[in-house]
C-alpha cells in the first residue's frame, strides 16, 4: 500500500457504490463499482494509501452508510448537497463514473457544499416526525374531500362551523346527501377516526422518545411553543449551535426574503424556496400564534400592520425574528 494520502469520492446507490480514489494533486488512481458494503468500499479505497477524506453525495441511505463507514474505518466522511453539486458540474452528461469523480474533485479542492450529518437519534426522531406529518396530510386530504362532496351536492344548511361536534352530528344525521354521497362520506369519516387514532399513537411515541431530550424540554419552555413545534425543530434543525448566527438559521428555515435586485432596482421576491416546506409552515404557524399571545411579538405585529403589511408577511417576519432570537438563547 502506498503512503501518500488519497481522497475518495462515492456515488451511492441502493445496490452498489461507485468509488473514485485519487491523489490531492488531482490524479485519479481508480474508479470502479463496489457492492453496497462498508467492508468492500474500505478494502478497495484503502489499497491506494491512507484515506484523508471521503465525500459522499447526500441521498436516501447515505447517512447510515456514512455512519457505518466512520465506525469501521475512522475516516473523515462528509456529505455533499446533491443540488449544488449538480450545478457545479461542467459536463451535462451523467454517469456513476463521472458522479463519483465529481465527489472526489469536490473533496480534493475543499469545495464540498456540505450537508450536516445528523446523529442517529436525530434521524430516528425525523422518522417519527415525518410519519406524523404524512398522517396529518392524509387527514387534511380526507376533510377536503368531504367538503368537496358537500359543495357538489349543495349541502349548504350546516348549523355550526365545520368540524365542530354539532357540525359532525349534522353531517352524520341530517345532511341532504345522495345515497352514494353518504356512503363515500361515511368511508371518509371512518378513515378520519382511524387516522386520529394513529396520530395519537405517534404522538405518544414522540413524547416517550423525547422525554429525556434536553433540547426538546428547553423548547417547550418557550412561550407559545407546544410539543409538535418542539419536535419539528429538534428533528429538522438538530443542534442550534451548528449555525454561526441567527440569520443563517432563519435562512435555513426558509424565513428570509429572496433578494431580486438588479442594477439600481432593489427588491425582494418573497421567501426563499430552498428550505424544508414543513418546517417553514410550522414556524409561520408559530408566528401567527406568537402574534396573538406574546406581548413583544404582538407589538411587532401591530407595528407591521400599521405599515400596511398583510397578515402572511407579518407572521413570516415574526417567525424570522423569533427563530433568530431562539438561536441566541439555545446555541450558547
Amino acid at each position: 500500500m502506498d503512503t501518500i494520502p488519497v481522497q475518495v469520492g462515492l456515488d451511492y446507490h441502493q445496490s452498489l457504490i461507485q468509488v473514485c480514489v485519487g491523489s490531492k494533486e488531482g490524479r485519479a488512481l481508480g474508479n470502479r463499482r463496489c457492492g453496497n458494503s462498508v467492508e468492500e468500499v474500505a478494502k478497495y479505497a484503502g489499497q491506494f494509501g491512507p484515506v484523508e477524506g471521503v465525500t459522499l453525495e447526500a441521498c436516501s441511505g447515505a447517512a447510515d452508510f456514512a455512519d457505518a463507514l466512520i465506525a469501521h474505518t475512522g475516516w473523515k466522511v462528509q456529505l455533499s448537497h446533491p443540488g449544488y453539486a449538480a450545478r457545479m458540474k461542467l459536463n451535462p452528461d451523467k454517469s456513476d463514473y463521472s458522479d463519483a469523480r465529481m465527489q472526489y474533485e469536490l473533496g480534493r479542492t475543499g469545495l464540498v457544499p456540505r450537508v450536516w450529518l445528523a446523529p442517529r437519534e436525530v434521524r430516528e426522531l425525523r422518522l417519527l416526525v415525518r410519519h406524523r406529518q404524512q398522517l396529518v396530510k392524509e387527514r387534511r386530504a380526507a376533510k377536503l374531500r368531504i367538503g368537496a362532496i358537500l359543495r357538489e351536492q349543495r349541502c349548504l344548511d350546516a348549523p355550526a362551523p365545520r368540524w365542530t361536534r354539532p357540525w359532525l352530528e349534522w353531517l352524520r344525521q341530517q345532511a341532504a346527501l345522495s345515497e352514494q354521497g353518504r356512503w363515500v362520506v361515511e368511508r371518509h369519516l371512518g378513515g378520519l377516526k382511524r387516522l386520529g387514532e394513529e396520530i395519537g399513537q405517534v404522538e405518544a411515541r414522540l413524547l416517550d422518545a423525547t422525554a429525556a431530550d434536553h433540547q426538546v424540554q428547553r423548547l417547550l419552555e418557550e412561550p407559545g411553543i407546544g410539543p409538535v413545534t418542539a419536535w419539528m425543530l429538534r428533528a429538522e434543525i438538530g443542534r442550534f449551535d451548528r449555525f454561526h448566527n441567527g440569520k443563517q438559521l432563519a435562512r435555513f428555515c426558509g424565513l428570509t426574503p429572496r433578494n431580486a435586485s438588479s442594477g439600481a432596482r432593489q427588491a425582494d421576491a418573497g421567501l426563499i424556496r430552498a428550505a424544508n416546506g414543513e418546517l417553514r409552515a410550522c414556524l409561520i404557524e408559530a408566528g401567527h400564534r406568537l402574534a396573538r399571545t406574546h406581548p413583544r411579538w404582538s407589538a411587532l405585529a401591530v407595528a407591521l400592520r400599521a405599515r400596511g403589511k398583510p397578515g402572511s408577511v407579518v407572521a413570516a417576519a415574526i417567525a424570522n425574528r423569533w427563530v433568530r432570537s431562539l438561536h441566541h438563547r439555545l446555541a450558547a
